[in-house]
């Protein structure tokens, strides 16, 4: 039985997190938000899941690099800065950094990585995601994620390849673009299509989730296949020996 601790564990996906490590047999080891001892928790633990803060990610990381336990991270809207601070520690510790920690999306994101790879940039790609109205960041970390599994089926860079925030007289879509639609609004725990838009035919390719539980589970599976890993940095293809 393997001890996870949680960082934010007062948020909607801390609990559900709880939920998921007693639902798959595992000890929930406790929890931190803002101003506790993430220390004293990684000390106790055998890994740690955070879904905090970008701003708080840095303690989080100096904790378990301290105690040397694997961490997996499923905060998005992280800056270049976050990343360079994750780098650093996957130098010591074994780290898992996604942006949607669903298997289903996992899975998805493999799809669209073969079908931009198979199809000219002759076919357009829109990425198309909706949440709850109390979410912050977009686009999601789940659309950015699927985006850059679309760059790289097609060898190109994501950031200089994008399209979003289209409004008033736009002029003709940029050939081989990536485009992004936000949406937010109600209760939604996440819904994310990506197009593919050829001459007279069309590719949707989705992932619903109907409940929040669905990331915490892919969370708490990706912490207990991090434990025992040598130090670098992983994802959630990894953890499906995609």
């Amino acid at each position: 039985m393997a001890r996870i601790g949680i960082v934010g564990s007062s948020g909607r996906m801390g609990h559900a997190i709880a939920d998921a490590i007693k639902e798959l047999g595992e000890e929930h080891a406790g929890g931190a938000d803002r101003g506790d001892d993430i220390a004293a928790l990684a000390a106790k633990s055998d890994a740690l899941v955070d879904f905090s803060s970008p701003d708080a990610l840095g303690a989080t990381l100096d904790a378990v690099v301290a105690a040397g336990i694997p961490l997996l991270i499923g905060t998005t809207g992280l800056t270049a800065d976050n990343h360079a601070a994750i780098d650093a520690a996957a130098k010591s510790i074994p780290v898992l950094q996604t942006g949607n920690t669903s298997l289903g999306v996992t899975m998805l994101a493999a799809l669209v990585r073969e079908a931009a790879a198979r199809l000219g940039d002759d076919w357009d790609i829109e990425i198309v995601e909706m949440h709850h109205r109390n979410k912050v960041d977009a686009p999601s970390g789940t659309a950015i994620l699927l985006g850059e599994a679309a760059a790289d089926g097609r060898g190109i860079d994501l950031s200089g390849n994008t399209e979003s925030g289209r409004d008033g007289q736009t002029g003709a879509r940029a050939q081989g673009a990536i485009g992004f639609a936000a949406l937010r609004g109600g209760t939604v725990a996440g819904e994310h299509s990506v197009i593919l838009a050829g001459e007279q035919e069309r590719i949707t390719l989705s992932h619903s989730a109907e409940n929040r539980a669905i990331f915490a589970r892919g969370a708490v599976k990706g912490a207990l296949w991090l434990i025992g890993k040598p130090a670098g940095r992983y994802t959630m293809p990894d953890v499906l020996g995609l």
